[in-house]
């Protein structure tokens, strides 16, 4: 059991750091390149959301205090802000060809990440305090 908590454990901040990082990078710079990290963004989204839930199995079943409370609002920023970003980003990769649609696209693109990166900024906060609360 050791071993697999601490493979869940680590997963679960990896690809929780590289989903919250470049959702942070994308929506401070606004290129096109989260065209090209749209699908490891949202593996690492999978990948996180998954583990966290495993972890809240083993560890937080039962009678929900305020810790539990906190992580289940830092949960829930981390799946709207998957959804918003699956969402949004599968619709820009499908953008017909032309530079009006690329653009649109890509500035609808460039507000789901800055909307994902507050959710995930609240995620990484719950997730921080929780201990302590």
């Amino acid at each position: 059991m050791q071993v697999t908590l601490i493979l869940t454990l680590v997963l679960h901040v990896l690809s929780g750091v590289f989903w919250a990082g470049s959702t942070f990078t994308l929506a401070r710079t606004g290129d096109a390149l989260a065209r090209r990290l749209f699908a490891p963004q949202m593996g690492a989204a999978v990948v996180a959301v998954a583990t966290g839930g495993l972890l809240w199995f083993w560890f937080h079943r039962g009678p929900a205090g305020m810790t539990e409370h906190v992580l289940a609002v830092g949960a829930f920023c981390a799946v709207v802000a998957a959804g918003l970003q699956g969402v949004v980003g599968a619709r820009s990769l499908r953008a017909p060809a032309g530079p009006d649609h690329f653009a649109r696209a890509t500035v609808r693109l460039m507000i789901a990440q800055r909307a994902a990166a507050a959710l995930l900024a609240v995620t990484v906060t719950c997730m921080a305090a929780a201990r302590y609360v």
